[in-house]
């Protein structure tokens, strides 16, 4: 399993740039940097970074919930032969992830010194989605009480991103959100077709 391994490096870098303003400083996604200094880095360590212990928390309970789960399905695909080497498309899946949820965010803010993004969101929402591909109609509990199945949490969670996309308020980037989600639903049918058949199947 590649899950606590990306958790146990994650809370460890996060952790120790809680207590290092230069690190932190120099790991976090600068759109400004990236794109006027080529510091193109940033576009994967800023997933190590998290704000706070409850921001860290939180995204990697999420990570641990749901990125075993996916993990045992990609082990199922290889098994059947639909794919190889599991391990390897998890971590695409998961970093892939991380780095195309920040490409728009690096043209918007590309001009905006200021601007800086942290966080594994983009990745973990890859993971959720993917989840959500292979087990559509499984319980999940929203806001942490309302059990609804997974579809209905997905097609809730992609509406939400969205509205909050267009609305730019706060600091949370539901850009890295939106993105992350889209690319975590397709990733695996890209692999293998047959599951978006699997997918409808199970809702209908």
């Amino acid at each position: 399993m590649i899950t606590p391994i990306i958790i146990a490096i994650t809370a460890a870098i996060s952790i120790l740039a809680f207590g290092n303003e230069n690190l932190f400083q120099r790991l976090q996604l600068n759109p400004y940097l990236i794109h006027h200094r080529n510091q193109f880095h940033r576009i994967i360590t800023h997933g190590f970074l998290h704000a706070d212990w409850i921001h860290l928390l939180v995204n990697m309970i999420v990570l641990f919930s749901f990125g075993s789960a996916v993990e045992n399905r990609f082990d199922i695909l290889e098994h059947k032969g639909m794919i190889s080497n599991p391990i390897l498309h998890f971590l695409i899946l998961y970093f892939i992830g991380m780095m195309i949820s920040t490409f728009s965010t690096i043209r918007k803010y590309k001009d905006n010194f200021n601007y800086n993004a942290i966080g594994a969101s983009g990745a973990v929402s890859a993971v959720v989605f993917a989840f959500i591909l292979f087990s559509p109609t499984n319980t999940l509990l929203l806001m942490g009480i309302i059990p609804i199945p997974a579809i209905v949490f997905g097609v809730l969670y992609l509406v939400y991103s969205q509205y909050m996309r267009r609305k730019s308020g706060g600091n949370v980037n539901h850009d890295a959100h939106f993105i992350g989600a889209v690319f975590g639903f397709i990733y695996p049918i890209l692999l293998e077709p047959n599951l978006i058949r699997y997918f409808f199947n199970q809702i209908f």
